[in-house]
């Protein structure tokens, strides 16, 4: 069991080294052009649509509840600041971060441009198992594809430990159409794709969450030809 263990903790520091390795080189730019505005090939063009797609989706729960301002919120996975610069524009207090140094260095450059000294928007380098405080809402996105079934509880639990009134997340559903579609190298195209995909069920995560004490609120499912997205709203079940 001990040596299980151990090798369990190794794999999951191996798999973490290449993805932030991953996105900050190769991934980098290819992930910086997709979630920007420059021209890109028709499958980056679907990607990108499909993340903005989730970007707004979350944007729109969030704006028709009650207004944001003041609320303190972790952007857990921040990538360039898709979504914490939004945030931070609709008075939210936003502690973003992102295992990159390059993404989260992207995000500053695009929130200095986007941003004035008067929002609250704070952006560090960190993974998800190190962010640590009390937030009224946290957000991850398109990030819980990295993590494979068996530490899926142990994160979820981790993000729920963080949140006091809400959690949103997004995961890549499995599904036999889609786990098909990810077999034959269709569901995440593309040559600079380095790191592993991972698929979950939805009812895997509903009954982790269901066990931590949330209940879904809402959730929406972002489909373009390229990008499958399944988006959970979360919230304290008592």
């Amino acid at each position: 069991m001990t040596i299980d263990r151990e090798r369990m903790t190794q794999s999951t520091a191996d798999e973490k080294a290449i993805v932030q390795n991953y996105f900050n080189t190769t991934g980098f730019d290819r992930w910086r052009r997709i979630y920007g505005t420059d021209q890109v090939s028709k499958v980056q063009a679907d990607i990108r649509k499909g993340h903005q797609q989730t970007i707004d989706t979350v944007l729109a729960w969030l704006k028709a509840d009650a207004s944001l301002k003041g609320k303190l919120i972790c952007d857990a996975g921040c990538g360039v600041g898709s979504l914490s610069i939004p945030l931070a524009q609709l008075g939210a207090r936003v502690y973003a971060s992102d295992i990159s140094e390059k993404m989260v260095a992207e995000a500053r450059d695009r929130a200095a441009a986007q941003l004035n000294g008067h929002h609250e928007l704070i952006l560090s380098v960190s993974d998800l198992e190190a962010l640590r405080g009390q937030y009224h809402i946290v957000i991850c996105l398109d990030v819980l594809i990295h993590y494979p079934d068996n530490q899926m509880a142990g994160m979820l639990a981790h993000l729920s430990s963080l949140a006091m009134e809400r959690l949103i997340l997004s995961f890549a559903p499995k599904t036999p159409k889609y786990t098909l579609l990810k077999k034959i190298g269709e569901f995440f195209p593309g040559a600079s794709k380095a790191t592993r995909a991972y698929l979950h069920s939805e009812e895997f995560i509903v009954e982790i969450l269901g066990n931590l004490g949330w209940r879904i609120e809402r959730n929406a499912m972002t489909k373009t030809r390229f990008y499958f997205s399944r988006l959970l709203e979360a919230v304290p079940a008592k």
